[in-house]
């Protein structure tokens, strides 16, 4: 069943007039009553408004012409860490630590996907995200019960851009850690081969918009030699890769005991790292063994997904010593049952201001560097930095409008901002998803007027509710009850 209500539209020319242009690229330029002309899903001017206005391409007979006036106009988000699968079983593995919510709750649930539940999952994550400003992501662990088949399905359909980590494993043999993973039943279809053979099938498909990664599996006791085979095939295909590392407290402890090594020495000596490598989580590094040296010199990403950490008792990731080193970092939402939103808004405010908390330093990072962490930073991690993650002409029109009118962005007003009224990035950064008003991915209006322009958004979460059922039916897996609260 089709849970899109049309095509995506052509990408016709538009001209942004009126906006607040944020523009991250290299100069951090804000364009104040600024406007930005797209053309064949390309970025063709950006500039004053009364300039732009003047220039031929304003008279062109099929140009779109929108007013932002009071709106802030940014880079597509980039979400460097997020599970699509996962959407279906949002609330379903509340208040569990990490390794008792993956065996207990979310390995299980995941094990007993079937037919297009993987197709409907992909869908609802796509669709929150859209209508958060997300136009680009990163899935973390593409798991072979959700169908690679399904998840390619649903990011062609919706016209977004996507790396797709398919997961790559071995068998957890660890017996002791007690990590029991229901989904080494399928084993053998999560091979270095499988993941290699996905590639050449659907690397650069859907226009260029599709790119398929490998995700290895975390190394808890598992051969050393698995996942150096895994780091060769990356590097000899040119293969990103992504992988959860040092995400719980004791992740540190299991590096030294099984490998002898910190958990980037082990990376490194793998052949995991290198400048296509995104590393989510890192909140146990070991500096003193040189982690971030090994990050800094390799170009590898960490993706910070600080909701995740805080939900799951994980910790806080050294973030601000990471950025004093040198190494890129970008920005993550993680999935659904650890995080419960794929809302990049909440997570940028959230990055804003945890650190200068548990530092005691309010000015240890600022809204404008977390700006980069969920755009430019997330483009470089995905190796796009070219065509997205910033607003210059000729790279790609994804674009987010935002419309701060509500009583949370007041007394927000562009044109105080040159004589110190709000700054735009503080609006924006402290925003939510919900005020986003218009989504571009190549071009294409994929949110328009706040509504997805050609996805069928009951069907989906009718779709969702059907799915959840049945996985929870086979697994045999259902939500902790609360036992302060009495259902009648």
């Amino acid at each position: 069943m089709m849970l899109k209500s049309q095509q995506p539209s052509e990408a016709v020319p538009c001209l942004f007039i009126h906006a607040t242009i944020i523009t991250v690229d290299k100069d951090r330029s804000v364009i104040l009553d600024g406007a930005l002309a797209t053309h064949h899903g390309r970025i063709t001017a950006l500039g004053k408004t009364s300039q732009l206005l003047a220039s031929p391409q304003a008279s062109a007979p099929d140009i779109r012409i929108i007013d932002c006036a009071g709106k802030i106009v940014t880079p597509g988000l980039v979400n460097t860490h997020a599970h699509l699968a996962q959407s279906l079983l949002r609330g379903l593995a509340e208040n569990l630590n990490l390794h008792e919510w993956l065996c207990d709750a979310v390995w299980p649930l995941e094990a007993n996907y079937v037919a297009e539940d993987g197709y409907v999952a992909a869908m609802l994550t796509i669709a929150e995200m859209l209508k958060t400003g997300t136009t680009c992501f990163l899935e973390a662990m593409l798991t072979h019960r959700s169908g690679l088949e399904n998840v390619v399905r649903a990011v062609e359909e919706t016209g977004i851009r996507a790396c797709l980590g398919k997961l790559v494993k071995a068998a957890e043999t660890n017996s002791d850690l007690n990590l029991k993973d229901a989904r080494d039943r399928d084993v053998a279809s999560m091979s270095v081969s499988s993941a290699v053979a996905a590639h050449e099938k659907y690397h650069g498909t859907s226009n260029s918009r599709l790119h398929m990664w490998l995700a290895a599996g975390t190394p808890r006791g598992s051969p050393s030699a698995a996942h150096a085979a895994i780091g060769e095939a990356a590097h000899k295909h040119d293969i990103g890769l992504t992988m959860h590392c040092a995400e719980a407290p004791k992740d540190r402890e299991i590096y030294r005991q099984y490998y002898d090594c910190s958990p980037f020495q082990f990376c490194r000596d793998t052949h995991l790292t290198g400048s296509k490598s995104v590393f989510a989580h890192v909140v146990h590094p070991d500096e003193g063994a040189g982690d971030f040296d090994i990050l800094r010199e390799s170009k590898s990403t960490v993706s910070h997904n600080p909701t995740s950490n805080l939900k799951l008792g994980s910790g806080v990731a050294p973030i601000p010593e990471m950025l004093a080193a040198g190494v890129n970092v970008a920005l993550g939402t993680d999935g659904a049952p650890c995080n419960n939103t794929y809302d990049m808004f909440r997570e940028m405010h959230l990055a804003s201001i945890l650190h200068c908390g548990v530092r005691h330093e309010a000015s240890l990072v600022d809204a404008y560097q977390v700006l980069e962490m969920a755009t430019i930073n997330g483009a470089r991690a995905l190796g796009l930095e070219q065509q997205i993650g910033s607003l210059e002409v000729g790279k790609k029109a994804d674009i987010v409008v935002v419309a701060p009118k509500d009583l949370s962005a007041a007394p927000w007003d562009p044109a105080q901002v040159a004589s110190g009224g709000m700054d735009p990035v503080t609006v924006l950064v402290h925003s939510s998803g919900a005020q986003v008003e218009t989504v571009l991915v190549d071009g294409h209006f994929l949110v328009d007027e706040g509504r997805l322009a050609h996805l069928d958004e009951d069907m989906i979460m009718a779709r969702a509710r059907e799915s959840v059922a049945g996985i929870r039916s086979r697994s045999g897996v259902s939500a902790r009850t609360n036992t302060r609260l009495k259902y009648i």
